[in-house]
C-alpha cells in the first residue's frame, strides 16, 4: 500500500515544482493522475497486476505527473523507471526539459539517460580506419567521402558532436551513415580500441540510471531479446507514453519481409566472400564454418527456386492491378507452403554460421593474427549476408505457422515494377498476446498514457488491442484537459452541397475554402489525401493564395518559415496530411485557424488493412464499425488537438465534412471531441 511517508514526499515535491513553474495554474486533473499512478504502483488496487490506462487531455501536465508519482517510488523500491515514447519530439522534451527540471527542483538525487538503438551511433574506430586506409572499404568510397569522415572525427574529438545521428548539426544520408554506424561485428567492446566509441559510452550510462527513456521499438526489441539492454521487466516500472501507438509499433516490430529475388551480382559476391574467408581465417574450426556456410547458402537458394518460379508463373494475374498480391486468409500457395519449413531451417542455420564466422574474425583481429586491413572488408560483407539471412529466417518462420483454421497473420508478395524484383511479407494481425506475454505479465508495474487512449469515450478498444481484457487489476482513468474549450475555441461545420466521397467534393473545397482561411493569421489546413491536397493547392495558388505545403520542403523548414511569417504579421497557411495532425506543436498565434477538409478515414488498400478487415468479417463483425470508425475517431481528436496547446491559446476549427452530423458514427465522433462551442449550419 501507499505509505504516508511516500504520500508526504510526493506532496512536498509537488509544492517545490509548483513554486518553480512559470505561470503555474492549479490542475486538479494532474493531481488525480499523480494519485492514481502512485496507488497503482503501490499495489493498492491489486497485489501483482499493477496496470493503469490513463487518457490525459492536452495541458494536463502528464509528463510531470508520472515523474512525480513514479520516480520517488522507483527510488524507494530500487526499481528502474523506463519511459517509452513513440516520437523523437517527446523523447527530446523529456530528456532536455522535463527531467532536468524535475531533477533540479524535486530535491531527489537520481540519474537519467536516453537509450537509443545501436544503429543510431557511429563507430569512431570505423571512421579512423577509413581515413587511414582510403582503399580499405572500396564499396563505401563514394558514399562516405574523406571530407565527411574527417569533419565527423574532428567534431567528435573536440566534443562538438556526441557521436550519434540525432546530434548531427547537418544530416547525413543513409548510405553515408551505414558506412560508419556501430554494429556488433565491427564495434565490439572486447576490443579495447572500441571502449570509447559513442555506443559503448552511451550504454555505460544505463548502469546507475534510475530513469531510462526509450522508444517503443527499442523496448519491444529488448523484451523480445530477453532484456539484453534494459533491466528485467520484474525490476522495471514502465510508463508507455503515446500508448495509442503501441499496437501498431508491435505489429511493425513483429512483422517480417525478405527479398525473393537475388541478382547475379549478389550470388557472385557471396561466393567470393566465402573464398576470401577461407584464405584469411587461421583457425581450424573457421574453415568448417566457411564450408558449411557455402553449402547452406547453395541449398537455400536451390530450395527457393520453386517459390520464385511460382511467382513468375502468376506474375500477370497477381500484379495486374496492384504492385502487391495478398494471400486471402493467409493461406499460402502450395509451393510456398511446401518449402516454408525447409527454408526456415536452412536460413536459420546459415544465420548461426555467419554469427560464428563474425566471432572468428573478431578474435583474429583482437589477437593480431590477421591484419585489420584484411578483416574489415570481410566483416562488412558478412554483416550484409547476416542481414539477408535474418530477413529470410524471420519471414519463413512466420510462413511456417499454420493459418487455415485460426488466421492471425497477413501475408503478401510485392513486386518492384522497375527492377522486376519480388519480396514477401508477413505481419501479425494482433500483437495482444505478445505484448501481454513479454510486457504486461512480466512487469512490476505498467502505466500507459496518451491524449487519445479512448475510442468514442471507451477504453474497451485499446484494452483489446493491448491484450489487457483479462487482466484482473487493470485500472482506467480519464483526465479532462484544463483548457476552457467552450470559451477559447469554436467548432464550425459549414453547409456543404457535396458528399466527401463524391468527385465533385474537391471542386467544392476549391470554391469554399477561401471563405474559411485567414490570410493574416496562423492557419493549418489538413487533408485526408495527398492527391486532394495537391489539387486544391494548385487551384487556389492560381487565384493568388500562398501556401506552405508538406512535401515541398522538410517539415522543420516549413515550421520555421511558418513561424517567421506569423511573427512578422504576414499570416501563413500550412498544409499537410495525416502526419501533420499529430505531434505538431503550434502554440499561440502560430495556429488560430484550423481547417479539416475531410474525416481522416484510412482507405483499406494496404494488404495488412485488407487482412484485418477480412478477419473481422470472417468472425461475423463489421470492419467499418469495429476498425475504421474507431481509428478515424482517434485521428480526428488528435487533429483537433492541434489548436489549443496552452491555456491562453484560442481559435477556431472548421470541419468541411458533413458526415459528422448526417451519419450515426459521425455524431458519436462529434460527441467524443472536447466541448468546443459548436455552430452547425443548416
Amino acid at each position: 500500500m501507499l505509505t504516508d511517508a511516500l504520500k508526504d514526499q510526493i506532496r512536498e515535491i509537488h509544492q517545490q515544482l509548483k513554486s518553480n513553474l512559470t505561470n503555474y495554474q492549479p490542475r486538479p486533473g494532474q493531481n488525480k493522475m499523480v494519485a492514481e499512478i502512485a496507488n497503482t504502483l503501490a499495489g493498492s488496487y491489486h497485489s501483482y497486476d499493477r496496470t493503469l490506462l490513463v487518457e490525459a487531455g492536452t495541458g494536463t501536465g502528464k509528463s510531470l505527473a508520472y515523474l512525480m508519482a513514479a520516480i520517488p517510488f522507483a527510488l524507494k523500491q530500487k526499481k528502474t523507471l523506463v519511459i517509452a515514447t513513440a516520437t523523437v519530439a517527446l523523447q527530446e522534451q523529456l530528456v532536455q526539459k522535463d527531467l532536468p527540471f524535475f531533477l533540479k527542483h524535486s530535491g531527489l538525487k537520481f540519474e537519467f539517460c536516453l537509450v537509443k538503438g545501436r544503429q543510431r551511433y557511429a563507430c569512431v574506430e570505423k571512421i579512423r580506419q577509413q581515413l587511414q586506409q582510403p582503399d580499405l572499404l572500396p564499396l563505401f568510397q563514394s558514399t562516405a567521402p574523406a571530407a565527411l569522415l574527417q569533419q565527423l572525427l574532428t567534431n567528435w574529438q573536440q566534443r562538438h558532436w556526441l557521436g550519434d545521428r540525432d546530434s548531427l548539426k547537418e544530416p547525413v544520408a543513409d548510405e553515408h551513415w551505414y558506412a560508419i554506424a556501430s554494429d556488433p561485428a565491427h564495434c565490439s567492446k572486447a576490443n579495447s580500441v572500441h571502449h570509447h566509441c559513442p555506443f559503448h559510452l552511451a550504454r555505460a550510462e544505463i548502469e546507475g540510471s534510475t530513469v531510462l527513456v526509450v522508444n517503443h521499438a527499442l523496448l519491444l526489441a529488448d523484451l523480445d531479446a530477453g532484456s539484453q539492454i534494459l533491466p528485467e521487466p520484474a525490476d522495471c516500472i514502465y510508463v508507455i507514453d503515446e500508448a495509442h501507438h503501441l499496437p501498431d509499433s508491435g505489429r511493425d516490430f513483429f512483422s517480417a519481409h525478405a527479398p525473393l529475388s537475388f541478382p547475379a551480382q549478389y550470388l557472385e559476391k557471396l561466393k567470393k566472400t566465402t573464398q576470401q574467408l577461407a584464405g584469411v581465417l587461421p583457425q581450424h574450426g573457421a574453415m568448417t564454418e566457411v564450408l558449411k556456410l557455402d553449402e547452406l547458402a547453395t541449398d537455400f537458394l536451390k530450395q527457393l527456386k520453386p517459390v520464385q518460379h511460382q511467382i513468375e508463373l502468376n506474375q500477370q494475374s497477381w500484379f495486374a492491378k496492384e504492385p502487391h498480391y495478398r494471400f486471402a486468409d493467409a493461406v499460402l500457395p502450395e509451393t510456398f507452403a511446401s518449402y516454408a519449413d525447409q527454408l526456415a531451417e536452412l536460413s536459420g542455420k546459415a544465420l548461426s554460421c555467419v554469427e560464428k564466422l563474425q566471432q572468428f574474425l573478431s578474435e583474429a583481429t583482437t589477437e593480431h593474427k590477421v591484419a585489420t586491413k584484411l578483416v574489415l572488408p570481410l566483416q562488412f560483407e558478412l554483416t550484409a549476408i547476416e542481414h539477408r539471412f535474418e530477413q529470410q529466417s524471420e519471414l519463413w518462420r512466420l510462413y511456417s505457422v499454420p493459418q487455415q483454421k485460426h488466421v492471425n497473420q497477413a501475408r503478401w508478395v510485392a513486386m518492384d515494377r522497375d527492377n522486376q524484383l519480388y519480396s514477401a511479407y508477413a505481419s501479425p494481425l494482433s500483437v495482444s498476446f505478445l505484448l501481454d506475454d513479454l510486457l504486461f505479465s512480466q512487469a512490476f508495474a505498467t502505466v500507459l498514457c496518451s491524449a487519445t487512449l479512448t475510442t468514442l469515450n471507451s477504453f474497451d478498444y485499446i484494452k483489446q488491442e493491448l491484450g489487457l481484457t483479462q487482466h484482473p487489476g487493470v485500472q482506467t482513468l480519464k483526465v479532462d484537459s484544463p483548457f476552457d474549450y467552450q470559451n477559447k475555441a469554436s467548432l464550425l461545420l459549414p453547409k456543404m452541397q457535396t458528399d466527401p466521397g463524391s468527385d465533385a467534393f474537391t471542386d467544392e473545397l476549391i470554391d469554399k475554402l477561401p471563405k474559411y482561411l485567414d490570410k493574416k493569421a496562423g492557419n493549418l489546413l489538413l487533408f485526408a489525401s495527398y492527391w486532394q491536397m495537391q489539387k486544391v493547392v494548385e487551384a487556389l495558388r492560381a487565384e493568388g493564395w500562398s501556401f506552405l505545403v508538406q512535401g515541398e520542403a522538410s517539415r522543420q523548414s516549413l515550421l520555421e518559415l511558418h513561424g517567421m511569417k506569423v511573427k512578422a504579421g504576414e499570416g501563413s497557411i500550412l498544409c499537410g496530411t495525416q502526419s501533420f495532425s499529430e505531434g505538431l506543436d503550434l502554440p499561440g498565434a502560430l495556429l488560430t485557424n484550423l481547417v479539416i477538409t475531410k474525416l481522416p478515414f484510412a482507405v483499406p488498400s494496404s494488404p495488412l488493412e485488407e487482412a484485418l478487415s477480412e478477419a473481422i468479417t470472417k468472425k461475423g463483425g463489421n470492419p467499418f464499425l469495429q476498425m475504421t470508425v474507431p481509428a478515424t475517431a482517434r485521428k480526428l481528436v488528435q487533429a483537433c488537438g492541434r489548436l489549443l496547446r496552452q491555456e491562453q491559446d484560442h481559435g477556431r476549427i472548421v470541419i468541411l465534412d458533413r458526415r459528422l452530423v448526417t451519419k450515426t458514427y459521425g455524431k458519436a465522433m462529434l460527441k467524443a471531441l472536447p466541448p468546443f462551442s459548436q455552430t452547425i449550419e443548416d
